[in-house]
């Protein structure tokens, strides 16, 4: 079957939250989501889908607004995929959905804490070396970022993510 992308809307809440909680073990990224969406990070033409030829909602990927010192950039995540369509490149696609339209909007950098085998492929690196770094302490190999055309060298410094966060 063919997926493709687009724009999350607000009827698509109820099927992404369900994606979401196929994903993961628990409704933390879920319940994260939902938080996202009435939090003031939330940018809603950067919270994209795949769907099915049929119009089912089968992955997401979420962008929103973090604090980078005094600057801004973005946090990618959560991202998750149906356990159905896990393994067949639907992860990448929305990711790569989302991240086009950061750029198209003139954002200049995004930050993910994941799997740098997996991030890796669209060109994350490790965050310290554009000088930014987590609130978090994993292996700095984890947390990454990723500058997009419109990146100048900054913002720098220590990352604040938005509040719902901190629940999860």
């Amino acid at each position: 079957m063919k997926v493709t992308t687009r724009v999350e809307s607000p009827q698509d809440a109820p099927a992404t939250r369900r994606v979401h909680m196929a994903a993961f073990p628990g409704p933390d990224e879920a319940d994260l989501v939902d938080a996202l969406r009435r939090d003031p990070a939330w940018l809603p033409d950067l919270s994209m889908v795949a769907v099915d030829e049929s119009g089912l909602v089968v992955g997401h990927a979420l962008l929103t607004r973090l604090r980078i010192g005094d600057g801004e950039g973005l946090a990618l995540a959560p991202v998750a995929v149906a356990p159905e369509w896990q393994r067949k490149g639907v992860g990448e696609l929305v990711v790569r959905a989302a991240l086009s339209a950061a750029e198209d909007a003139g954002e200049k950098l995004v930050v993910v804490l994941g799997d740098p085998g997996y991030y890796g492929r669209f060109g994350f690196l490790p965050a310290q070396r554009h000088e930014i770094t987590g609130p978090f302490e994993v292996p700095d190999a984890y947390f990454q970022s990723l500058a997009l055309p419109g990146y100048d060298g900054a913002p720098r410094g220590l990352c604040r993510y938005p509040e719902p966060f901190e629940a999860v």
